[in-house]
């Protein structure tokens, strides 16, 4: 009974949310110990791209050399698929279809991924149809993962501003609420009584 209570929590807390802001705007964000903003951590990097430290550099390499070796192996997958299809005696059609379909879905899926690098998507709903047209062309996402991370950790640039931004803003509303307002009222100059 009580489980059902907070799956349904949950949902209304899901529904309600706006899909296209971070989790420190949602509220999401998970508060440390002083009630600061953490920061979120990143698949294959954990938080270590806040502060680049913890193995990020070989970790980053990892990633890198991990998403091309798995591009090239599927990419000889993929041949082998096709030969398959020409050993078949396959009409010249369907090996026509199947390269133009690889290729369509692995350009969406290169260029979703690397949007979701720099900003949160939108329309959570488009996202999830796409998932299918992307998982047939994750050749794409592979190549999206392996040029961005010789740059940076995947996704760390959109992270790293979410997160300064919400220490900001979290500094602003600790400043604004401290100090004494019995003190604020006694450092004001008094007014001359009137007789």
């Amino acid at each position: 009974m009580s489980q059902n209570k907070t799956q349904g929590k949950s949902r209304t807390k899901s529904e309600g949310q706006n899909e296209s802001v971070g989790p420190y705007e949602s509220g999401e964000a998970a508060e440390a110990a002083d009630g600061g903003p953490r920061p979120e951590p990143l698949r294959f990097f954990g938080t270590t791209w806040l502060a680049h430290d913890g193995g990020y550099a070989a970790r980053r390499a990892a990633v890198a050399v991990g998403s091309l070796a798995a591009a090239v192996g599927a990419c000889l997958l993929l041949r082998f698929a096709y030969q398959g299809l020409t050993i078949a005696d396959a009409s010249p059609f369907i090996g026509i279809l199947v390269i133009v379909m690889f290729s369509v879905c692995s350009a969406i899926a290169f260029r979703k991924t690397w949007e979701g690098f720099s900003r949160r998507p939108v329309d959570r709903a488009r996202e999830e149809q796409l998932r299918s047209l992307k998982g047939i062309g994750f050749i794409g996402s592979l190549v999206a993962y392996f040029l961005r991370s010789l740059t940076e950790a995947p996704g760390e640039g959109l992270r790293r501003t979410e997160y300064e931004t919400a220490v900001a803003r979290y500094e602003r509303r600790r400043t604004t609420r401290t100090g004494n307002p019995a003190a604020r009222k006694t450092n004001r100059p008094k007014r001359p009584r009137r007789k």
